[in-house]
């Protein structure tokens, strides 16, 4: 497994990490023994950066992922996030960034996943009620403490990095980043390589629509959220589906999946880009991180830019995109 390094003296990770947020919902059923088995792969990969948050099944997903590293915790890189609040209520969302939530947070998330520090501690979204430099200050006392060791943000705006990256260095950026999701090409990622901020990008398979699988909302489970994903809707998905026909086609020729070549993509975009496939099933932990040993030629990265140029896809990223700074 190749490998990246985080910014601003944050540590070295694989290239490819695994994202975890499947395992516990939002993508149908999950199965915990499968899904831990899925992480031990990962490990004996070489994929050793594990993404999970505290509001991925309320809880379920650190109580996982802190299972599944117990005894190999000396692998792992391992991030977590706060700042998504969650109620009763599935479909309710607040966002809280005080510093009193913060500390309250990252110490359930230190219980939760088993472990006595975090790698990378995230703001996961950005409550704009609450300073952003009182947000950092109250995250860069964690890592004094000990319990953090580098600090991270998430879709948030590149103001919003400049402000934060004063307080307290900044080791990473989670942000959406796709053949289908290039917004952050014109501001926000400048603004991270200027401060030394390593990208990490989630979603990298555009929810699996880039892989072929996913043509249709009907083949999806019922509590699978990306059937009323903006995305998914049938005055896109025809369009969208047309886009990945064409990644398709360069795909067959460099003799890889489409997802394959929407990764190898993601790693040209520059050594501070590091994608985070999810999945909860081996034969695509398998797929994903093979598109490590993946090398574009040149005809057939412009061949993806004329066939997938920025913008190309139809449809917005989330139902509401009021809690992603732009």
């Amino acid at each position: 497994m190749i490998t990246r390094r985080l910014g601003n003296g944050g540590p070295e990770v694989s290239g490819i990490g695994l994202g975890c947020m499947g395992m516990s919902e939002f993508y149908g059923a999950g199965d915990d023994a499968q899904s831990i088995a899925v992480i031990h792969k990962a490990l004996d990969l070489g994929v050793d950066f594990l993404d999970t948050a505290d509001m991925y099944g309320r809880g379920h997903n650190e109580l996982l992922v802190g299972r599944a590293i117990t005894g190999r915790r000396d692998e792992v890189v391992l991030a977590t996030k706060f700042g998504i609040v969650r109620s009763d209520d599935p479909n309710a969302r607040a966002v809280d960034n005080s510093p009193d939530y913060i500390r309250a947070a990252c110490d359930a998330s230190l219980k939760r996943l088993g472990v006595d520090h975090i790698d990378l501690y995230y703001m996961h979204r950005r409550d704009p009620n609450v300073p952003v430099e009182e947000s950092v200050g109250a995250m860069a006392e964690l890592v004094t403490a000990g319990k953090v060791r580098h600090l991270g943000l998430s879709e948030v705006s590149a103001d919003t990095l400049r402000k934060a990256a004063a307080v307290h260095p900044i080791a990473a950026l989670q942000s959406e980043y796709s053949l289908f999701t290039r917004g952050l090409e014109e501001d926000i990622l400048p603004a991270a390589r200027e401060l030394g901020i390593a990208l990490v990008a989630y979603s990298p398979i555009s929810r699996g629509i880039l892989s072929g699988a996913v043509v249709s909302a009907d083949d999806l489970a019922a509590d699978d959220f990306r059937r009323t994903a903006p995305r998914m809707a049938p005055d896109a998905i025809e369009h969208n589906l047309a886009l990945v026909a064409e990644v398709r086609a360069i795909a067959d020729e460099a003799g890889c999946t489409p997802a394959q070549l929407a990764l190898a993509w993601l790693l040209t975009r520059g050594d501070d880009v590091i994608p985070i496939p999810g999945t909860k099933r081996l034969r695509y932990l398998l797929e994903n991180t093979a598109a490590a040993d993946i090398t574009l030629t040149p005809d057939q990265l412009a061949a993806l830019e004329k066939a997938v140029p920025a913008g190309a896809a139809h449809g917005a990223r989330y139902a509401n995109m009021s809690t992603i700074e732009q």
